[in-house]
């Protein structure tokens, strides 16, 4: 009896990388939608009138509603990006769920690709310290071949197994319980400027974060790169958010 999805899976190596890739694929963002939303307190339709105007001229009041943290004219935006990461990210980025849209490819649907992370050697291994108080120090070049070898060789074992069940005919929803954490997916995350910059507060280390943050360097390597994206489209706003200590108003 033959089976497609073993057929297809016969043919399928595993491959490893150690990059994460965040595509901006669809927005509606500008730091003149902060400007019109926050003058119809006083401007009631007139506000519209902000979409024609230099936002430049405006910086001030940008500014101003970040420092006193009125946070309701940074949400009338919208961002869409396509996110591949390995599947322990995304069980980090889901704990973000105000202002945050997710969809996730799915493993009883399709079947997975064979695509592991391992970090690259300039990743921080050994961790020190107690809870709170810890912080992650480089590793030595035995740690990381061991590191290197042992996450390839589990990945390969893993595989094997997902692809001896397929063959066999079952289903793709319950073959893909071998699978580990560090396998690739992939997702669309769609938020606003307010629950982005929550986001970037939490999972970024920055020189001007008022408060510190400490997180994994794989879901900080996310954010690096939607902050990037974010930057080139509200530059005023990205700057505000700088100013006033990375805190998400």
């Amino acid at each position: 009896m033959s089976h497609t999805p073993a057929d297809s899976a016969e043919s399928a190596a595993p491959a490893f990388r150690s990059e994460v890739t965040v595509e901006l694929v669809k927005h509606a963002a500008g730091d003149s939608d902060v400007l019109w939303a926050a003058r119809v307190s006083t401007a009631g339709e007139q506000s519209l009138e902000e979409l024609q105007k230099d936002p430049e001229r405006s910086k001030g009041l940008i500014n101003y509603l970040m420092r006193d943290r009125h946070g309701s004219p940074f949400e009338h935006n919208s961002m869409t990006f396509f996110i591949s990461a390995p599947i322990f990210v995304f069980r980090e980025f889901m704990r973000h769920r105000v202002g945050w849209s997710y969809n996730e490819e799915s493993g009883r649907y399709r079947q997975l690709e064979p695509v592991f992370y391992v970090p690259a050697t300039d990743r921080k291994l050994v961790q020190q310290g107690r809870p709170g108080k810890y912080e992650f120090v480089e590793g030595t070049e035995a740690q990381h071949e061991l590191t290197t070898r042992t996450m390839e060789d589990s990945y390969r074992q893993a595989y094997a197994a997902y692809q001896e069940m397929l063959a066999a005919g079952v289903a793709r929803e319950v073959a893909r319980s071998v699978l580990p954490v560090g396998l690739f997916s992939s997702m669309y995350a769609t938020c606003n400027a307010r629950s982005l910059m929550h986001f970037l507060g939490l999972r970024t280390q920055h020189e001007q974060a008022k408060v510190p943050s400490f997180p994994q360097r794989e879901i900080e390597m996310v954010g690096e790169q939607m902050e990037a994206h974010w930057a080139k489209l509200m530059p005023l706003t990205y700057a505000a958010f700088n100013a006033n200590g990375r805190v998400a108003p």
